[in-house]
């Protein structure tokens, strides 16, 4: 990446901003990552869904601007525009020719403070979501994560589908859908985000010149929050399911994690790499597929929330090949735990992960989008320096107790 320079903002009312300046680029990146996911949905409400439902619909029209206006404000000048939703967040965001920085703003302020959810728009996108909800369900490698979140955080909000169900979109109409900005879409609630070779002060003004909230209406209709996840147990199971049409076997394998200090994320990340990280030299890769070829693909990873993190392992395999694949993860995690690193070891994992986060940080639009997220659940990302002196502390014996604290597995099986 050029030369680029981070600063963090306070702007108009609460709203807080992240800008990475990067001189002599022609594209640029902006949008807004918002504090309002699934897991902000009250299922005594048929909630489940909206927050996705809300982001989908955004785009269906403004106080001033149709569904088909908004989709080709970006497009005509060879820009994009997008969004997703999590558990935890929703981004909205366009990658654009430079020059086009009010033009992008200036759309997704629109999008945010004034959409109107016109009910001929929704009748069309609860098909869409619908749609998408089959197909998702069709894919057993991608919805065994979401069943195994399921079952790794039932009874809380974290533990439903983000897609919701058929069922709760036939409840979302133009006053829910509207409600729930009201509710979640407030300036305090928001980070504002920017990369691109348009300087700190410019950018600031243009944002501060379209943000401009008004206080929140009463409405109608009133959300009640969802029950507050003060405990979330973390019982572990071991659980089959068969299903219809499911040639392989998929698997997820993991753990609840605490979401604590800078240090244990770091380690963790770190572990995390190790064990089944990108690399074709991780691990699980090493040992389940170059070693023995059960699996074409297996991979770790973490996701982190507001107060809990989740560790996990997927693989997907022949059925009758399930056991040893079952075994043999569990064999890597204990061998970290007993046998340790060798300085060697971790010097060279310590270094392969620095290399990645470079390369990752290559990715300008993740990596904007990623700073963003960051600033909105934790105040700031680590900084590169902060990140290297906390990974040049970090010993064998700080790997071995993390990877203790993933055990016993809670295991996941999609099996035909």
């Amino acid at each position: 990446m050029r030369k680029s320079r981070l600063t963090y903002l306070d702007l108009n009312g609460g709203l807080r901003g992240v800008h990475l300046h990067i001189p002599g680029l022609n594209v640029g990146y902006t949008g807004v990552a918002i504090l309002a996911g699934s897991r902000d949905e009250n299922l005594a409400d048929h909630l489940d869904g909206m927050a996705h439902f809300v982001e989908h619909t955004i785009f269906k029209g403004t106080a001033r601007r149709s569904s088909w206006h908004i989709i080709n404000r970006m497009e005509a000048v060879g820009g994009e525009l997008n969004a997703f939703t999590t558990k935890q967040d929703t981004v909205v965001y366009s990658i654009f020719p430079g020059a086009n920085l009010s033009r992008a703003t200036e759309l997704i302020a629109d999008l945010i403070i004034n959409s109107r959810f016109p009910e001929c728009e929704l009748t069309k996108e609860r098909q869409v979501v619908a749609e998408e909800i089959s197909t998702y369900r069709d894919i057993p490698s991608e919805a065994v994560f979401d069943d195994f979140e399921d079952l790794i955080f039932r009874g809380t909000g974290l533990g439903h589908n983000i897609l919701g169900t058929v069922k709760s979109l036939k409840t979302f109409d133009s006053d829910r859908c509207r409600a729930w900005i009201d509710t979640y879409y407030r300036p305090e609630r928001m980070v504002v985000f920017y990369a691109g070779a348009t300087g700190v002060d410019r950018w600031a003004d243009t944002v501060k010149r379209y943000f401009k909230f008004t206080p929140s209406p009463s409405t109608s209709l009133t959300l009640s929050p969802p029950p507050v996840d003060n405990t979330i147990p973390n019982t572990p199971e071991q659980v089959t399911r068969h299903i219809r049409g499911c040639h392989q076997t998929n698997v997820v394998l993991g753990s609840q994690i605490e979401n604590l200090d800078d240090r244990s994320r770091v380690t963790m990340a770190l572990l995390t790499n190790i064990l089944g990280g990108p690399g074709m030299n991780s691990r699980l890769n090493v040992l389940l597929r170059e070693r023995h070829g059960l699996v074409y693909n297996i991979e770790a990873g973490t996701s982190y929330y507001r107060d809990r993190g989740l560790f996990t392992i997927y693989y997907g395999c022949d059925p009758e090949h399930n056991e040893q694949c079952d075994r043999l993860v569990r064999q890597a995690i204990d061998e970290i735990i007993n046998d340790r690193l060798t300085p060697r070891a971790l010097s060279m994992a310590k270094k392969q992960y620095l290399g990645q986060l470079t390369v990752a940080s290559q990715n300008i639009e993740n990596h904007i989008i990623s700073l963003a997220r960051a600033t909105l659940s934790r105040g700031r990302a680590l900084s590169n320096p902060e990140l290297r002196a906390i990974l040049s502390t970090l010993t064998s014996a700080d790997l071995s107790d993390s990877a203790s604290h993933l055990l016993p597995l809670t295991s996941l099986t999609f099996a035909p």
